[in-house]
């Protein structure tokens, strides 16, 4: 039985050993001018320390450290089974974001897409557009439409606040936990399950909705997404249902993550808190009683999103996204061989001195004036496939941030509390704040 097992390990290495071997040759006769790199271990590659790397809350030294050692502009390496090229910079997210649709297109993981999307869609011709955010998703986001909806989120916030929050007063809240709260999500390993049972209920409303069209008409109204989707788009339920269930997965945590980590500055940086305070009492005090927030009143708030804005980089919710090579490209000199998988990720841009002097200072005025170079702040991607939300999680971080701060002081408990990856940031102990009123 030794014997068997020693051949079978046998075997297995000089069957990985000659794969790799042939891949090489292989690449070497193609001539492929490859960015330096490495690709680690067979199969897995790189995988276990891009995670290592995360669940310590150092992800950005993985790009950081490669840039260093094999460029600053693109690196090889392996991930999930994938030959994976990092391409960095503020010219490579460029690159990446004007060549959609002609060098690269939309990827994901299959990790991901099981996520996100119905596996009966897996496959099929239209799946590939389902990665695609579609032509009405983007016109009921744009800034136009979601004006409208500025006091429902202002109300759902403060709701928010009055269920969960208002009876801590001079207590330890863990804002991450409560975060979740406010946006609905679920940890990766009941994801799928969550996303079946979204799917379900989705679906549901769709059809309802539907029915609702057909047999009303005009009378129905039809300004809400669901409407819009079955009016303009051609898709049929279960594309639709898929769309937005996406939405829901997509949007739950990188808002509720953002919205952690600006309260987390505002209880370190007093200063910061205070000047916060100060433009959101002016709003405030220019309400009349139970009147809502509005567009305008959003359009005040300059110094609380650069706040935010300054969060976005140095915690983005997101380390970036995936592409496939359409075609072999050249790309700073080196070979892009088609179907190879592209990562372009904000943690070659923002932390980078190069587009942001002392990177590690939590500096709100860098904002302000023109800002950063352009596609060095990328926390929402850009190009025609920057993430539709934009607008949407602005005015929710916005909202959240009036309802807080008008109500409450912020002392952060723990000053030397841990950030992990899992994949986005989390605070290792939830962020305890304790809430105090204000002194008026």
């Amino acid at each position: 039985m030794d014997s068997f097992f020693s051949y079978l390990i046998y075997f297995i290495l000089l069957s990985v050993s000659l794969a790799i071997i042939l891949f090489a040759s292989r690449l070497k006769s193609s001539g492929a001018n490859l960015p330096p790199g490495r690709t680690g271990w067979p199969v897995i590659g790189e995988t276990l320390e891009f995670a290592f790397r995360a669940r310590m809350g150092k992800l950005e030294r993985f790009t950081e450290d490669r840039m260093k050692k094999f460029s600053p502009e693109v690196f090889r390496t392996s991930w999930m089974g994938e030959n994976m090229l990092v391409i960095c910079g503020a010219s490579g997210n460029k690159f990446v974001f004007s060549n959609e649709d002609k060098l690269v297109t939309s990827w994901w993981p299959s990790s991901i897409k099981n996520i996100m999307f119905s596996p009966s869609l897996f496959g099929c011709p239209s799946s590939k557009d389902l990665m695609k955010p579609s032509i009405v998703i983007h016109e009921f986001l744009k800034p136009e439409a979601i004006k409208h909806y500025v006091g429902i989120m202002d109300m759902m916030a403060g709701k928010h606040i009055d269920m969960y929050w208002t009876s801590n007063i001079n207590k330890e809240v863990k804002v991450y936990p409560l975060s979740k709260k406010y946006i609905p999500g679920t940890k990766f390993n009941r994801a799928i399950k969550a996303r079946d049972n979204v799917q379900k209920e989705i679906e549901e409303i769709v059809r309802t909705r539907k029915k609702e069209l057909t047999e009303k008409g005009d009378s129905a109204g039809d300004h809400d997404l669901v409407s819009q989707m079955l009016i303009k788009s051609n898709e049929n339920i279960n594309m639709i249902t898929t769309r937005i269930n996406g939405m829901i997965v997509a949007s739950h945590e990188t808002t509720s993550t953002a919205i952690t980590f600006v309260l987390r500055f505002l209880a370190e940086f007093p200063d910061v808190y205070d000047a916060v305070l100060k433009e959101q009492m002016e709003i405030a005090k220019s309400k009349g009683p139970e009147e809502l927030l509005n567009w305008n009143d959003i359009q005040k708030m300059k110094y609380s999103w650069n706040v935010a804005k300054e969060s976005l980089r140095l915690l983005p919710p997101g380390f970036g996204t995936f592409r496939e090579a359409l075609n072999d490209f050249t790309y700073a000199g080196f070979t892009v061989p088609k179907g190879w998988k592209i990562h372009w990720t904000v943690h070659s841009t923002h932390k980078n001195p190069e587009y942001f002097p002392d990177p590690k200072k939590f500096d709100p005025s860098r904002f302000e004036g023109q800002g950063p170079p352009p596609f060095a702040f990328v926390p929402f991607g850009g190009g025609p496939h920057m993430c539709p939300g934009k607008e949407s999680a602005r005015v929710e971080i916005l909202a959240f941030i009036y309802n807080v701060v008008t109500r409450f002081k912020l002392e952060k408990v723990n000053p030397k509390e841990k950030i992990m990856y899992n994949p986005a940031p989390m605070p290792e102990n939830g962020l305890p704040i304790r809430l105090h009123r204000h002194q008026m």
